[in-house]
């Protein structure tokens, strides 16, 4: 079986060589680890929703540098910028826009009309059929498994409901690392597999290595879900600083969300009115409470301390519940070849028939 045999419409619709897309990590998915995802086969996501509006365009082009290969670019509505983002995203036309919270039905038709693919990242069934009735054009559904902020259903219960419910191309996330889980992932009838905790275990990855080394180290009773962070179901390593957030009153979570907040604000220079309204836009649109809002800013404050400062005690680390079976650190060339391989040797494999009796 060929590397042919592999691809899917959707491989064709966003120009990769194999079913495999590198999700968009905060701090994460940088340029780097995005050409480095894209330059191997697979499709790499520029993670931007962590950015400043300013800081989106150069690390576009930094993408375009580094590789001629199509990738797509993540953002979410709420954040500062946004409406500037969009712009941007626009004028540099690259091939996909993936998106979480928002945007609206107007705003995808934008994207759709100036000839981007709009990948839509779901949890939920209700949020899949809502993204496809906006106009999304392909999904990444992320089962429990996922890391970060995740929801309480299976991939292996969620996927095919998905599939079921709606007619555009799905990508599987949640639990994903080889070969065997994308042919498991293209037998159930996806488009291809999405990872983040994968490719973030990979030597191109930007994570410094005393954070890396805590995810080589981890087990599986290592990766656990809290809702103390910022009051949704976020998914990470069980650390020093995850022990105390469990342990923390409401209070005290508070006060820390506070002191983040201001922190945010310097790292995005968002003013405080642009902060307080990102807050208000997240808890109207139902999909958090307006103390969960006030809460969000813990996330990428404390993401930021482990996975670019380099302090994994003092931070959090994000992660899907496969890292407790890796142990490893393979180029993104090498992963991808091996995924690959391996899932050309098992589709294969499940083909051979015994003769009919």
């Amino acid at each position: 079986m060929s590397g042919l045999a592999l691809r899917t419409a959707a491989c064709e619709a966003l120009g990769a060589r194999y079913p495999i897309v590198q999700t968009a990590m905060g701090y994460v998915a940088t340029p780097e680890l995005v050409a480095a995802s894209c330059n191997a086969g697979a499709f790499g996501i520029l993670a931007c929703a962590t950015l400043a509006a300013r800081e989106v365009g150069p690390a576009i082009d930094r993408v375009r540098s580094l590789t001629d290969r199509p990738f797509g670019v993540n953002f979410h509505m709420f954040q500062p910028g946004a409406a500037q983002i969009v712009d941007i995203i626009l004028e540099k036309r690259v091939r996909a826009v993936s998106f979480g919270r928002g945007p609206d039905a107007a705003i995808i038709a934008r994207f759709r009309a100036a000839g981007l693919t709009c990948i839509a990242s779901v949890g939920a069934l209700r949020h899949a059929q809502k993204s496809a009735e906006r106009g999304a054009d392909m999904l990444i559904v992320q089962g429990g498994e996922g890391g970060g902020h995740t929801g309480s259903v299976a991939t292996t219960v969620l996927l095919p409901q998905v599939l079921d419910a709606v007619t555009i191309p799905v990508f599987a996330a949640g639990g994903f690392a080889d070969g065997r889980g994308l042919a498991a992932a293209l037998a159930c009838g996806a488009a291809g597999v999405a990872m983040g905790t994968r490719f973030l275990m990979t030597r191109e990855s930007p994570v410094p290595d005393a954070t890396k080394a805590r995810y080589v180290k981890a087990g599986l009773d290592d990766v656990f879900v809290t809702t103390k962070l910022d009051g949704i179901p976020h998914r990470m390593l069980r650390n020093e600083l995850a022990v105390r957030i469990e342990r923390a009153s409401g209070v005290g979570v508070l006060a820390t969300a506070l002191r983040n907040a201001f922190e945010l604000k310097r790292l995005t220079g968002a003013s405080l009115n642009e902060m307080l309204g990102s807050a208000r836009a997240m808890a109207r649109s139902g999909e958090m409470s307006l103390g969960q809002a006030l809460l969000a800013a813990n996330s990428p404050v404390l993401l930021q301390r482990a996975v670019v400062q380099g302090h994994p005690a003092e931070g959090i680390m994000a992660s899907g519940q496969v890292a407790g079976r890796l142990g490893d650190l393979p180029s993104c060339a090498e992963l991808v070849e091996r995924i690959v391989r391996d899932a050309e040797a098992r589709l294969a494999a499940a083909c051979e028939l015994l003769p009919r009796e």
